[in-house]
């Protein structure tokens, strides 16, 4: 068993929202605060792009290509040529606010939200986009919306509030309705639930800001495990690689002292652990 390394130690700012891209065998992952979206290969190989405003996430496209969260809107992005074009506005008599962290169920249904960008204003929503392009807003009231994720069985969806300290779970319909919203588990005050991603037994597992580690969670909200990482904001898992054994972890400098980055040279790294359960394929979101 591969333990835990920094498999590319770029001292992203703001490391988000990892995606393992099965056509290219390889991790995609953004910068937010740093404008970036970078792509590692299996084989090491790195390329990175700039992006026009804070990229939330980027995830990847049926047909090929990716769709992107940027400020003001959902976009595609051609890797090819580093382009942007706007797919449907989010948001945009909002300025203030940004996306932040999406996924892609089994569906092709695309799901993110919104936040101010002070992390501390009450304003921002869940929302997923259709089939048709129509976003649907299915949650409101969030201050840091991250890491919806869905069941192997797409009968749930779990959604982090990240400044309440709080993971919730919903009902989610063939339809794509959410119901049934309660707590699924909650953190000490001083750490921050971020990204998430679920394996093929159903467990979740969360990454925490300023934490230290990435925490698994059977589906009835126990912990049974978890891997420590050499730097305290840890920002989202991913599961990838051959038989999507290996679980890649974003992480930030961002709100860290000089003296703390000093101690944590790492910080902003990305990571990888082979683990013993695989998680799931990920989804292409299906707008062509």
């Amino acid at each position: 068993m591969r333990e835990l390394q920094c498999i590319w130690p770029l001292a992203t700012e703001l490391g988000e929202g990892p995606v393992w891209v099965e056509r290219e065998q390889a991790l995609y992952f953004v910068d937010i605060l740093g404008h970036a979206i970078h792509r590692r290969r299996q084989g090491g190989e790195t390329c990175s792009w700039p992006a026009p405003a804070e990229p939330g996430f980027i995830v990847p496209s049926r047909g090929g290509g990716f769709i992107c969260g940027l400020r003001g809107g959902l976009h595609r992005f051609d890797a090819g040529t580093g382009a942007f074009t706007l797919l449907t506005p989010v948001e945009q008599d909002r300025p203030r606010h940004r996306l932040n962290d999406g996924f892609v169920d089994a569906t092709g249904r695309l799901w993110f939200g919104t936040m101010n960008d002070d992390c501390q204003t009450i304003g921002g929503m869940l929302y997923s986009l259709e089939r048709d392009r129509r976003l649907r807003v299915h949650d409101s009231g969030y201050v840091v919306t991250n890491g919806p994720v869905t069941s192997p069985d797409g009968s749930r969806l779990y959604h982090t509030d990240s400044t309440a300290h709080a993971v919730y779970m919903f009902d989610l319909a063939a339809d794509g309705r959410l119901t049934n919203k309660r707590l699924f588990v909650r953190f000490h005050e001083d750490i921050y639930p971020d990204g998430m991603a679920v394996d093929q037994a159903g467990h979740l597992w969360i990454a925490l800001f300023n934490g230290w580690r990435v925490e698994r969670y059977t589906q009835q909200g126990e912990k049974v495990g978890e891997i420590r990482l050499p730097c305290a904001n840890v920002t989202k898992p991913a599961f990838g690689g051959p038989a999507m054994r290996t679980l890649y972890v974003t992480s930030a400098w961002t709100a860290l002292t000089p003296e703390d980055r000093a101690n944590q040279p790492l910080a902003g790294g990305v990571f990888s652990v082979d683990v013993a359960t695989p998680g799931l394929t990920p989804a292409e979101a299906d707008y062509r």
